[in-house]
């Protein structure tokens, strides 16, 4: 992750803020409002002593009491105005980042998923971004209101004594060493923390989407072993944190003791002489233990803010990472396939250096049923994982009707192609939108005709709600047959050309499986059909068998072709029906 400068990242965050300028100059001129009068509630004080309880003026009693109810509605009126404005203009730029990075996730291939664990991607879409907006609608206000306020009330010092007021110019630095000194701390800090955090949904994440293994396995005491670990060290960096923290607190506020009882000294000393009146030296007082008090909070806050910049760190790393596939600027549609998939002389090798695949060629032609064989990490998925182009080929090339897959928009190649994996992938959602998924202006009798070709009426009209029905995380009260018929009533309603089946039933039992098959035959009709397929059973009748080895074609032909060439192929079928 690269280095960023705090000039970086706040010019970054500052684009975030251009869409709610108007609201940003309405509460920043309500914010220079509150800040003049805290200072008049200063000022006011000298004339309280000096007029009041030394002079005995009435008249001033009565100004005085008035005065005081108008400044402290105005300025609670200004003070909500521009903490309200700015809350929402915080709280809309956490939305637009939430929204920013989601998207962007999106953008990414698979071999982003790779790298980046779940609960990492979700700790920085939830966790890091809502300390960002602490940091931008809380923090960053304070300060920016504890600053004019300063400048206001030191303001005040200087027109009443201004010798006075060069004292407290000088006496600044010294308190601003501390936030300084601290912030560079918290930065570390935080950004410690915030790994840490990002490891702990990580095993989060693992442990209860694979809660069923752990039970299986009776390993519920190592994981509360193991995550209880992660929790002991996000537990030290936040003590840390916390010490840091609490010391700051206790070191200005002895920095302002020794800053007052100078003044003390100082001020006493003019009113003795008769240079200073006590109404001044008590106005003069207030306006520096007023002013003392911000300077008190922007180091309170600067914790807080270093958190954010920390996160917004973190969160601009993933927004930097430009996606590896994508769309041309010269791409056009895919036209509705008719005629062949090529793949010309393709090798594919990942970041690891590790080759994939190996001058792959293959021409499929429109309707043909082509499967896919060989052992375990042999390159089968791969393969298939470059058609929709979820992987980009290191060389050679793969065409559609001549069309270079590279050349054409995402969105019209993937509007071709439907998928049906042996990982059933279903939504926390109805059998309705499950099935539409993808389509959802499609009418109810498409849903209807789509779910009876896929063998899967029957049960969904025994189910309580029918279509209604919530099939739960990943469709959980489901099957594992019904997913399936599920999957691939979705991917008939999709009715595209190209069909991409993964093992789609290597999980189900044989009664599933005969179900899922007959589903099968049907979405195959008239496709153009790729199958990865570990039980040679289920590819008996397909058009063309393909064996790849270490990445390779290695046989080529018909079920019966391949039997009668005594080689990779026969041996798989013996090995599996022996």
């Amino acid at each position: 992750m690269l280095r960023m400068s705090n000039k970086e990242i706040l010019t970054r965050l500052l684009g975030f803020l251009r869409p709610y300028r108007s609201k940003l100059i309405v509460s920043m001129f309500a914010m220079v409002f509150v800040a003049l009068l805290t200072g008049v509630q200063t000022y006011m004080v000298k004339d309280l002593l000096d007029k009041i309880f030394i002079e005995k003026n009435a008249y001033y009693l009565y100004a005085l009491t008035i005065a005081v109810v108008v400044v402290f509605g105005v300025k609670g009126l200004f003070y909500y105005t521009y903490n309200f404005l700015l809350e929402k203009v915080g709280l809309s730029i956490i939305k637009d980042f939430r929204a920013l990075v989601f998207r962007h996730i999106h953008l990414q291939p698979l071999s982003f998923f790779h790298r980046y664990p779940t609960g990492t991607l979700i700790s920085r879409v939830i966790a890091d971004v809502a300390l960002i907006q602490y940091a931008v609608s809380s923090s960053l206000v304070g300060i920016l209101r504890d600053f004019l306020s300063i400048i206001v009330l030191l303001g005040v010092v200087f027109y009443l004594n201004w010798h006075l007021a060069l004292f407290c110019f000088a006496i600044l630095p010294l308190a601003a060493y501390p936030i300084v000194a601290f912030g560079k701390i918290f930065r570390r800090l935080s950004t410690k923390a915030q790994e840490e955090t990002a490891n702990c949904s990580n095993v989060l994440y693992e442990t209860i989407t694979g809660n069923r293994i752990v039970k299986a396995f009776n390993m519920e005491e190592h994981e509360n072993t193991r995550f209880t670990g992660q929790l002991d060290t996000l537990f030290r960096v936040t003590v840390q944190d916390a010490k840091f923290r609490c010391l700051q607190h206790p070191l200005m506020e002895f920095i302002g003791g020794l800053a007052l009882s100078l003044f003390i000294w100082f001020g006493g000393r003019l009113v003795i002489n008769g240079t200073m009146t006590p109404g001044e030296f008590f106005a003069l007082m207030t306006s520096l233990i007023v002013a003392y008090d911000p300077v008190k909070r922007i180091g309170k806050v600067n914790s807080a803010i270093q958190q954010g910049l920390a996160a917004a760190t973190r969160i601009f790393a993933i927004l930097d990472i430009k996606p590896e596939i994508g769309n041309r600027e010269d791409a056009v549609d895919l036209p509705p396939f008719h005629g062949s998939i090529e793949f010309r002389n393709v090798s594919l090798t990942y970041e690891d250096e590790t080759q994939a695949l190996r001058d792959i060629n293959l021409s499929v032609p429109a309707g043909q049923t082509l499967a896919i064989v060989g052992h375990s990490g042999g390159g089968k998925t791969t393969l298939t994982n470059l058609i929709p182009r979820f992987l980009d080929v290191s060389s050679g090339s793969i065409t559609v009707d001549g069309h270079d897959l590279r050349q054409v928009t995402l969105h019209s190649l993937r509007d071709q192609i439907a998928i049906v994996t042996q990982q059933t992938i279903l939504f926390n959602d109805t059998i309705r939108n499950n099935i539409a998924y993808g389509k959802f202006d499609c009418t109810d009798e498409a849903i209807l005709e789509a779910a009876e070709a896929a063998h899967a009426l029957k049960f969904i009209n025994e189910l309580p709600k029918g279509f209604d029905t919530v099939i739960g995380e990943g469709g959980t009260r489901l099957s594992g047959g019904q997913r399936q018929r599920i999957s691939i009533a979705r991917a008939l309603l999709k009715d595209a050309p190209i069909l991409i089946l993964d093992e789609a039933t290597s999980a189900l039992d044989t009664e599933s499986e005969r179900e899922v098959q007959s589903a099968l035959e049907n979405l195959m009709k008239n496709r153009t059909t790729f199958v990865i397929a570990h039980r040679l059973s289920t590819i008996r009748n397909a058009d063309r068998i393909i064996v790849i080895k270490n990445g390779r074609i290695v046989e080529d032909g018909t079920h019966d072709t391949l039997l009668a060439r005594h080689g990779e192929y026969e041996q798989l079928y013996t090995m599996q029906f022996n």
